[in-house]
């Protein structure tokens, strides 16, 4: 595959942002970059639904960013962007991504055989679902403060 310039990505990155396909987030903490939220995969429709993904940086980790990211762009997808059904794949050895979907309450829905290619490889993932019928009044981010 050829390689991209971080310029091309974030042109990229733009360019489907205003397509409503596609949106990246930064996560921060305390003012410091900390790491990247990405909604993806938006597909409208019937099914309007989207995938996110995500990493933090090992020093950032188990602070508490990672799920309210998380949280706060499903409640914005869900609320402003009017869409139904936020799905994460996670890879079953991924204990600190797991942990997130655990603290969000999101429905494990079953394993994805050989689904991303990931450092050389097809990699299994764990897939994990909510929709917008499912969450109280408080959203996503009240299931954390719940």
């Amino acid at each position: 595959s050829a390689s991209v310039s971080y310029g091309e990505l974030l042109r990229a990155q733009r360019r489907a942002g205003r397509a409503g396909t596609a949106y990246a987030w930064a996560v921060t903490v305390d003012d410091a970059f900390a790491g990247q939220l990405n909604a993806s995969n938006v597909v409208l429709g019937a099914a309007r639904s989207f995938s996110v993904g995500y990493w933090v940086g090992q020093e950032f980790a188990g602070r508490g960013a990672t799920p309210l990211a998380v949280a706060m762009v499903g409640d914005y997808l869900f609320g402003v962007a009017g869409l139904h059904r936020m799905e994460i794949n996670i890879r079953p050895e991924n204990a600190a991504s797991l942990a997130v979907v655990r603290k969000l309450g999101m429905r494990e829905e079953g394993l994805r055989v050989r689904f991303l290619h990931i450092a050389g490889d097809w990699r299994d993932h764990r897939s994990f679902a909510v929709t917008a019928d499912e969450l109280g009044p408080g959203g996503l981010v009240g299931r954390l403060r719940g």
